[in-house]
This record gives structure tokens, C-alpha cells and sequence, in this order.
């Protein structure tokens, strides 16, 4: 008997308020993905922009380290690939978007 009146009575109020309601029932996931795209799709869209600008930077004389985790010392620069010497002698061509890491840039005054 008490089942009866009290769910009859929610049923009403959620009909009046349906709009609210759904509403409120997806702001915490809008509240989640903003931390989220503030705390960690930000910061990775900006060090990827940065490595980026740093291998379309990438100049005879520079240390690189690819993403096979190779480091060498770039000796040509192509378009889309880089000859890096990666013992006395020994110069491989590498892809530019393999590497990942430009380990001593020299300074532009040198």
C-alpha cells in the first residue's frame, strides 16, 4: 500500500521535470571529459606540437634518438628523411617521424 502512492507521486514529478533531470544526469560526464582534456589531451596536443616543430627544425650536427631507440648524430637532412651516423662510419637514413627525441639541439648564435 505505501509502494503504490509514493511511486506514482515520482512518476509524476519525473514527467514534469524530464529536461532537468537528463540534464543533470550528464553533467558529471561533461564535468569529466573537461578535467580530462585540461589535465591530459592538452598537454599531450602541446608536446607533440613542440616535438613536432623540433624535428621540422632538425639540422646537420644534431643528436637525435629515433623511436627504435637508436641515437646518432644527423649528418643530412632530406625532406622527409635524415641520414644519421650512428658509429664512426656507419650512417643509416632514417624517416623523420621515427624520431622522438632531439637530445642536444645546438643554439642558434653557434
Amino acid at each position: 500500500m505505501f509502494i503504490t502512492p509514493a511511486y506514482a507521486q515520482a512518476a509524476d514529478g519525473a514527467a514534469a521535470s524530464g529536461g532537468a533531470a537528463s540534464f543533470l544526469g550528464f553533467l558529471p560526464l561533461l564535468l569529466v571529459f573537461i578535467v580530462f582534456y585540461f589535465l591530459m589531451i592538452r598537454p599531450q596536443q602541446r608536446r607533440m606540437k613542440a616535438l613536432q616543430a623540433s624535428i621540422a627544425a632538425t639540422k646537420k650536427g644534431d643528436q637525435v634518438v629515433t623511436s627504435g631507440g637508436i641515437v646518432g648524430k644527423v649528418t643530412k637532412v632530406e625532406d622527409a628523411f635524415v641520414e644519421v651516423e650512428i658509429a664512426p662510419g656507419v650512417r643509416v637514413r632514417v624517416v623523420k617521424a621515427t624520431l622522438t627525441e632531439i637530445v642536444n639541439p645546438k643554439p642558434a648564435n653557434d
